[in-house]
């Protein structure tokens, strides 16, 4: 029986080595995953605080809560069986489903340019219409839908060799760790003004910090609302320009990386971050092109058919409030009475 026992421990010490070495490979490749997606992470995490400008203080973190909650929906219930489905069976459909996503993003950032460019006089400086919570937070999820998608794919495009439930456990790592990083960074960043507020009851110097934060925080949000605009129409640009590129339409993408290359050998030193910066920038004025385009067809089908009808609404409203319409003018009684009862005179 003694020796059955050791047998058995020995058993279980090298079951429980090679767990822990898979684990470690899991971690391993999670964590090198992640690090391929880590400027699409970027893009969330300045996309994400936007939707919580103008809130009240109270508000804002039950809204990044309830974002982060969507976030997770979206992960583990729509974009993590998709791709591992589609890569299975259908991998070349994972590209144009892309770049679908990355037109919707391209499109949501035209649209806010072009509504601060429309509406800034109109408006006044400072103004923005404040959306009601559950609108606020359908538009981030999607937005989150797009983003966590090609995080996702960067992440799977890592780690294809592996065996399937490898992928899905690396995947749904990658799916918790970069929703808590990305929503928890959001978080910090959305409350450093109340911090900054309670240190400011200090004295000496850690109330003098704390009035410069609650100061300086507005503008943060400003500039991270500008970053966010600019971020979806870059992850949007690179998505299409990439895509276009797998799908043997190479004009673009070879046009790009060809003034890339160029810049690079230009800049001695620099050059990996002037490369880097041409790519960035193509892509986000190929995100806004697209981008306006979309605004345009919408604007000229969808939205004028949602004017047509919110119109349609208020006249009948005013209709069956209780006021009473003007009499009409005697040229229009004449051209609706019937022939024999024509009004005269």
């Amino acid at each position: 029986m003694a020796g059955g026992l050791v047998a058995l421990l020995d058993d279980v010490a090298v079951l429980a080595r090679a767990a822990a070495a898979s684990i470690d490979d899991i971690g391993a490749a999670a964590a090198k995953a992640g690090a391929k997606a880590a400027g699409v992470v970027v893009d969330d995490a300045a996309v994400t605080p936007q939707y919580v400008r103008n809130l009240a203080a109270e508000r804002e973190v039950p809204i990044i809560k309830r974002i982060a909650v969507g976030s997770l929906r979206n992960k583990f219930f729509i974009i993590l069986p998709a791709v591992l489905l589609l890569s299975q069976f259908v991998p070349w459909l994972l590209t144009p489903i892309l770049m679908l996503g990355g037109a919707y993003l391209c499109y949501e950032g035209a649209e806010k340019v072009w509504a601060k460019i429309a509406h800034h006089g109109a408006s006044g400086a400072g103004e923005e219409k404040v959306q009601d919570e559950t609108t606020l937070v359908s538009g981030a999820v999607r937005t989150d839908l797009i983003l966590s998608a090609e995080i996702m794919v960067i992440s799977l495009n890592e780690v294809i060799d592996e065996a399937f439930w490898s992928r899905l456990t690396i995947l749904a790592v990658v799916a918790v760790l970069i929703t808590v990083l990305v929503y928890g960074v959001v978080a910090l960043i959305v409350k450093m003004d109340d911090a900054g507020l309670r240190l400011s009851q200090g004295s000496g110097a850690v109330a003098t910090f704390g009035r410069g934060l609650v100061r300086a925080m507005p503008v943060v949000l400003s500039v991270l609302t500008v970053v966010g605009t600019a971020a979806m129409l870059w992850v949007g640009g690179h998505i299409l320009l990439l895509g276009t590129n797998e799908l043997n339409l190479h004009f673009l993408y070879e046009a790009v990386h060809h003034v890339e290359v160029a810049a690079h050998d230009a800049t001695g030193v620099l050059g990996g971050l002037v490369g880097w910066l041409v790519n960035t920038v193509a892509s986000a004025v190929l995100g806004l092109i697209v981008g306006a385009l979309v605004v345009l067809v919408m604007t000229l089908t969808l939205h004028r058919r949602k004017s047509k009808a919110a119109a349609a609404t208020a006249a009948a409203t005013t209709r069956t409030d209780g006021t009473i319409p003007a009499p009409p003018s005697r040229a229009a009684r004449r051209r609706d009475a019937p022939a024999d009862q024509a009004p005269r005179g």
